[in-house]
C-alpha cells in the first residue's frame, strides 16, 4: 500500500502527504519507509528548505525491482559485474580502477564545490554520492559517511567484491579530480542493518 502510493505519486511525497494518501497513521507509515528504503525500493532525500526548521524527509519509489526507473541498466550492471567476478584475482583491482576512472569522469561533469580547499575534496564526493542517490549521512567532524541506499542493490549483493569496488573507486576518483590525487577510501558494504560505511581520508 505505501509503496503503490509512491509509484502512483507524480512528485516525491512527505511522510504525512503518504499517510494521507493511505489513511494511516504517521507511524505505521514511517515502519513501511524504513523497511522499504532498506530493500532498495525507496529513495529519501530532503526536501526544499521553507522558512525555518529542519526541511522535511521526502520519499519516492525507486521502481518496481529496486532498480530506479532503468532496470535495463541494472541488468547490464549485473552482467558486466558477473564477468568481472570470474577472475578471482582481478575483480577487485579491475573494479577499483574502473570505479576511479568513472568518478573522475562524473566529477567532472558537477559543479566544483563551494567550500574551502581542505574540504572541498570530500564535500564534492558526498554530493556527488546524493546525486547517484547512495543517500550519505554525514557527522559534523567524522570521517564516515553512512550510505543509506544502494542503485544497484540486487547486484551489490551478489558481487559486493565488484559492484562495491566501483563504488569505492568512484568515490577515489571524485576525490582525486577535486584536489587529493592519492586519496584512498575504505568502502565497508553492509557494515550496519541498512548502511554500508565509506571512510573518507581526513582533511589536510
Amino acid at each position: 500500500m505505501v509503496l503503490q502510493a509512491l509509484r502512483d505519486g507524480a512528485v516525491p511525497m512527505t511522510l504525512a502527504a503518504v499517510s494521507t494518501a493511505i489513511s494511516l497513521h504517521p507511524n505505521t507509515v514511517r515502519q513501511h519507509l524504513e523497511a522499504l528504503e532498506r530493500q532498495g525500493l525507496v529513495y529519501r532525500g530532503k526536501a526544499a528548505v521553507q522558512g525555518r526548521g529542519r526541511p522535511a524527509w521526502q520519499y519516492e519509489s525507486a521502481g518496481t525491482d529496486g532498480g530506479g526507473e532503468f532496470p535495463e541498466y541494472v541488468g547490464l550492471s549485473s552482467a558486466l559485474a558477473a564477468a568481472l567476478h570470474r577472475d578471482a584475482r582481478r575483480r577487485r583491482p579491475d573494479a577499483i580502477a574502473a570505479g576511479r576512472e568513472w568518478g573522475e569522469d562524473l566529477a567532472a561533469m558537477i559543479p566544483a564545490p563551494s567550500c574551502s580547499e581542505p574540504e572541498r575534496a570530500r564535500a564534492g564526493a558526498v554530493d556527488l554520492l546524493e546525486r547517484l542517490r547512495f543517500g550519505p549521512v554525514t557527522s559534523t567532524g567524522s570521517a564516515t559517511v553512512r550510505l543509506t541506499r544502494c542503485p544497484l542493490l540486487a547486484a551489490a549483493r551478489q558481487y559486493p567484491e565488484v559492484v562495491c569496488g566501483v563504488h569505492q573507486g568512484v568515490v577515489e576518483g571524485a576525490l582525486r579530480h577535486w584536489g587529493e590525487p592519492a586519496a584512498v577510501v575504505r568502502l565497508r558494504p553492509f557494515a550496519e542493518p541498512g548502511a554500508c560505511v565509506l571512510t573518507l581520508p581526513s582533511a589536510t
